[in-house]
């Protein structure tokens, strides 16, 4: 089983703000994810004072496009991001919402591409991407199958290696539409590396998907869920993000060493602890047959006759005296 890569998108939740999205990368390097995913936005590049907002959240922004603008950061500016992951030894990520920003994040060094839902049918990004020859990773949304499948194959002719992420595109996304069983049937339809893409706001929904069978994990990340912004409720908290991986590294583990029925030496020791031996629970004379009325059955397990043959005395009759509570032993029973 390959490691599962645990993907953390810091997405919108800096607000604009570098000193912010700085402060993330540093509180997510030792929270142990793989990967920051972050949003290359370019307002004048990818909007348009026509788009509407997702959800009329802001109190700063009159538009959508001028949420993208302040969403923005420079060209050096990314560099430094880059660098600073880098220095933390975690891998950048980033989706890209235009070409120019394609053209950005080649210059800055990107080794992945993240595709959002809302560009699987964007044609002409996809194009862009497969030129950079790099890995891309689809998330599945806002796609149907056809959708999904011609994106695919679009990438594949061009020799793309692609992954694929089961997603549901709803902030917050509730337990009844995870959709945690896609993990198998796109990983059946379209045999690729699978994984899943969260909005829930609980790591249930991460490390459930890690024990059915995802090889990729991606979720949003905030410090707090009453921060400013349109994911905040749908995001992981910083402590959130640590128990999630800790619990994702464990079933690893689990899933990596498969455990055979066969009993190990500690277990046949501990069985003979916890067994149970037959005894007496009442003084009984030389003569008396055994009911099972009078049997009782003790720990340990290995003195002499186990609990689990008591039928075998049951009507046997007593060739010595038995003191209460004396374990029973074949050669005291007449055969």
């Amino acid at each position: 089983m390959q490691r599962i890569k645990i993907i953390a998108e810091i997405a919108q939740a800096h607000d604009g703000s570098l000193g912010i999205l700085h402060s993330y990368i540093d509180a997510l390097s030792d929270a142990g994810v793989d990967a920051i995913k972050f949003q290359t936005h370019i307002a004048e590049a990818e909007s348009s004072e026509y788009e509407q907002f997702r959800v009329n959240f802001s109190y700063v922004d009159k538009t959508r496009f001028d949420y993208w603008k302040r969403m923005e950061f420079s060209l050096d500016q990314w560099k430094e991001i880059k660098a600073h992951c880098d220095s933390k030894g975690i891998e950048f990520m980033s989706s890209p919402f235009s070409n120019l920003a394609v053209d950005w994040l080649e210059e800055v060094g990107i080794t992945q591409y993240k595709i959002g839902s809302g560009e699987v049918s964007n044609l002409l990004l996809l194009e862009r991407i497969a030129k950079t020859h790099k890995p891309v990773i689809l998330s599945s949304g806002l796609s149907d199958w056809a959708e999904l499948e011609q994106a695919i194959e679009f990438l594949k002719e061009k020799e793309a290696e692609v992954s694929v992420l089961q997603c549901t595109t709803a902030y917050p996304c509730p337990p009844e539409k995870w959709g945690l069983n896609m993990i198998q049937e796109l990983k059946d339809k379209f045999k690729l590396t699978t994984g899943y893409s969260d909005h829930s706001g609980t790591p249930t929904a991460c490390i459930s998907a890690a024990s059915m069978g995802a090889e990729i994990l991606e979720f949003h990340v905030v410090f707090d869920k009453r921060m400013f912004g349109p994911d905040a409720s749908s995001s992981l908290t910083i402590d959130e993000v640590k128990y999630m991986v800790q619990a994702v590294r464990q079933i690893e583990i689990a899933k990596n060493n498969p455990l055979q029925k066969e009993l190990s030496a500690s277990h046949s020791e501990l069985k003979i602890m916890f067994g149970k031996s037959l005894a007496i629970n009442k003084d009984l004379k030389n003569g008396h047959i055994l009911t099972v009325d009078d049997l009782e059955g003790k720990k340990p397990g290995d003195k002499g006759i186990p609990a689990k043959d008591f039928k075998s005395v049951v009507g046997k009759k007593l060739k010595v005296d038995k003191n209460k509570w004396e374990f029973l032993k074949h050669e005291e029973l007449e055969k």
